[in-house]
């Protein structure tokens, strides 16, 4: 056999053995192929979020659009405060803040964030935010990729969590790729 022959063989083999797996990695994909749009104050879904510290999230972009790549959402805070300081084992987050005031934690460094500005936080650097301030604040809140982040605040709205202890919590978060690492953030109110 020559050359030119032996290399044809090997292509045709390597096609017919890649064919099955490009097959199934085509069927599984769940990406969505139109654009759409998802007006103020709605819900890509038209159901919104709604945690037990006062948080409503209105998904902008879901996982399931997206094939888990991002997840956006809006959320929409009326009391002060916010989470524990944690961290994504996967994901970078990115918050842009549409209204109201927030200090932001990533790592050693706390930001003070207003209309306007953005935060991101890499991947396993510690992390949190709280609203400050009287009012509603707003946040776009971005992660990429999504992971499990979607299906853990639905979750956690739906009351999953509701009669867990600690080290359940801590259990449920590490189950949707994040990690407790610490209290909420503490600030003084100014006088």
């Amino acid at each position: 056999m020559n050359r030119d022959q032996f290399l044809k063989k090997c292509l045709a083999v390597g096609a017919f053995v890649y064919a099955p797996f490009n097959l199934i990695a085509q069927s599984v994909k769940k990406r969505i192929e139109k654009g759409f749009s998802v007006k103020a104050g709605m819900d890509r879904f038209n159901k919104s979020i709604n945690l037990l510290e006062g948080d409503t999230f209105y998904t902008k972009v879901s996982s399931k659009d997206t094939d888990g790549d991002i997840y956006v959402f809006e959320s929409i805070r009326m009391k002060e405060g916010g989470p524990s300081l944690h961290f994504h084992f996967d994901q970078d987050e990115w918050w842009y803040v549409l209204k109201g005031e927030f200090l932001i934690k990533v790592g050693d460094v706390t930001y003070e964030a207003k209309p306007g500005d953005s935060v991101f936080g890499p991947r396993k650097v510690p992390h949190s935010f709280s609203k400050i301030g009287e009012g509603e604040a707003r946040l776009l809140m971005f992660f990429q990729p999504a992971g499990k982040m979607e299906e853990f605040f639905i979750k956690l709205s739906e009351g999953s969590a509701k009669n867990m202890s600690e080290e359940e919590l801590d259990r449920f978060r590490e189950e949707h790729g994040f990690k407790r690492v610490g209290p909420p953030i503490k600030y003084l109110k100014k006088l």
